[in-house]
């Protein structure tokens, strides 16, 4: 299957002072893609029930290679390099009208979110839920 693809619009406040898109601003944009995909499938990386599942990031890391300027349409395609058992691997490729703009990977793990008797969060690591694992898989590199 084809990489998931996503598009979004630089804003103002995303860029430094030459109308640049600011390098945190790159991860946001990967973030932003990553949680797309998973809404395609049916999931979401964040929900306010009790006991579900939410995808801290362990790993991020990007290169890059031109810019993306304020009102450019940047394209982010997105592929899965490993499904493993509580983690998905992603890879992104960023593209601007001027060409390539970055490169990244991040690593998140999936974990069940519970709330104590006091309403106080903590995270578990969990196994990918087989439905889920089923729907992200034609997104294997």
């Amino acid at each position: 299957m084809a990489p998931f693809v996503w598009e979004r619009r630089v804003e103002f406040c995303e860029t430094d002072a030459a109308g640049i898109a600011h390098f945190s601003s790159l991860f946001q944009y990967m973030e932003q893609a990553e949680h797309a995909l998973l809404r395609s499938v049916g999931e979401s990386v964040f929900s306010h029930d009790p006991d579900s599942i939410t995808w801290p990031r362990v790993h991020v890391e990007a290169d890059f290679l031109g810019p993306a300027c304020f009102e450019e349409v940047i394209s982010v395609q997105v592929r899965i390099i490993k499904l493993g058992n509580s983690s998905v691997h992603y890879g992104f490729d960023l593209r601007g009208p001027r060409g390539p703009v970055a490169k990244g990977e991040t690593v998140s793990v999936c974990c069940k979110r519970t709330l104590d008797q006091r309403g106080k969060s903590s995270l578990e690591k969990v196994g990918i839920p087989t439905s889920l694992r089923e729907a992200l898989a034609p997104y294997l590199a």
